[in-house]
């Protein structure tokens, strides 16, 4: 990723840590005025919203820096770390929602809900979607790992405001008994869990280099050039921000130096074109169907020793 990127991404992480903060305090303060504990438990996943946004821009920041002599790969993964503590505060917050929800169950408490009250939720429900659907356009279009996560935690927050305004309306309209709103903070916490356990699989599979690339569409771009006869040993790993590839191409056993180096150049632009401009692309070439090994020079039949035919001497290294 660019430093530009890098800087966009920040910006963009600012302006969600602000929505994020506002949405949480209105749900914990709605929640706790009504007596909701799906309510304050939705609120205090959205607490975790804004606390991943820290925790992105503070990945973001050792992220950016740029390739050194320890780092020649670069510090991308720190992005990938930053999603794995974040799946570890998802996984606490959804902890402490499944304990209040127990603790409910003991001492049911009916919710004071009031029309006010649902309709700040549905505020908070319009601003959680418009927040998830811009951050995960904007990560997948700057390559930013950190972007596409945290919009994966956002988007369970938005499915678990439906479920508390679902909840609240029967309580409220239909009758339903209190122990439905404990019941739904669990579902809460199912979702909570399920967003920790996702961004948690997904950090884990860049860092144990797991295939980045669809390998028959890296194999399909190299065979569309006419100089290449065969490809095998395609690799990838890392994400869209700092993704490589290597492969081995089989060529005319012919190819010049120059020739062999502007198509390895060509191969390259088109995957970065198809797959990712941050692509890096690394083409071992072997000669298709070997090459013939040049006769060995008949042996003199006497040496010469250290001085050249008929005599003359032979300066070291002439």
């Amino acid at each position: 990723m660019t430093s530009d990127n890098y800087r966009k991404v920040r910006r963009i992480l600012w302006i969600i840590l602000v929505a994020n903060l506002a949405v949480a305090a209105v749900k914990v303060a709605v929640g706790t005025l009504i007596k909701s504990a799906s309510l304050t438990a939705d609120g205090f996943h959205s607490v975790t919203d804004g606390a991943s946004n820290v925790v992105g821009l503070i990945g973001l920041h050792f992220a950016a820096r740029p390739v050194d002599a320890d780092h020649p790969y670069g510090h991308h993964k720190f992005e990938t770390l930053t999603g794995i503590f974040i799946a570890g505060m998802l996984a606490f917050i959804g902890g402490k929602v499944v304990y209040d929800a127990v603790v409910r169950f003991a001492n049911p408490v009916e919710p004071s809900i009031t029309a006010v009250s649902l309709i700040s939720l549905l505020a908070t429900l319009a601003v959680n979607v418009a927040v998830s659907v811009s951050e995960n356009r904007a990560g997948k279009r700057l390559g930013s790992y950190i972007l596409v996560s945290d919009s994966l935690h956002t988007r369970s927050d938005i499915f678990v405001t439906i479920g508390v305004f679902v909840s609240l309306v029967g309580i409220r309209y239909l009758g339903l008994p209190p122990l439905v709103d404990p019941i739904v903070s669990l579902v809460v916490a199912g979702f909570i869990l399920y967003a920790a356990f996702g961004i948690l699989r997904s950090a884990t599979d860049i860092l144990v280099d797991k295939a980045a690339v669809d390998t028959a569409r890296i194999r399909e771009i190299a065979l569309g050039f006419p100089e290449v006869r065969d490809v095998h040993e395609i690799r990838s790993r890392g994400t869209g921000a700092s993704l490589f590839i290597d492969m081995h191409i089989h060529t005319d056993p012919t190819m010049c130096v120059a020739e062999s180096h502007d198509l390895i150049h060509h191969i390259e632009k088109h995957i970065q074109k198809e797959i990712g401009e941050n692509a890096q692309v690394i083409v071992h070439i072997e000669p298709y169907g070997g090459i013939d090994e040049p006769d060995e020079p008949d042996e003199p039949d006497e040496p010469h020793g250290p001085t050249g035919p008929g005599g003359t001497d032979v300066p070291a290294g002439g």
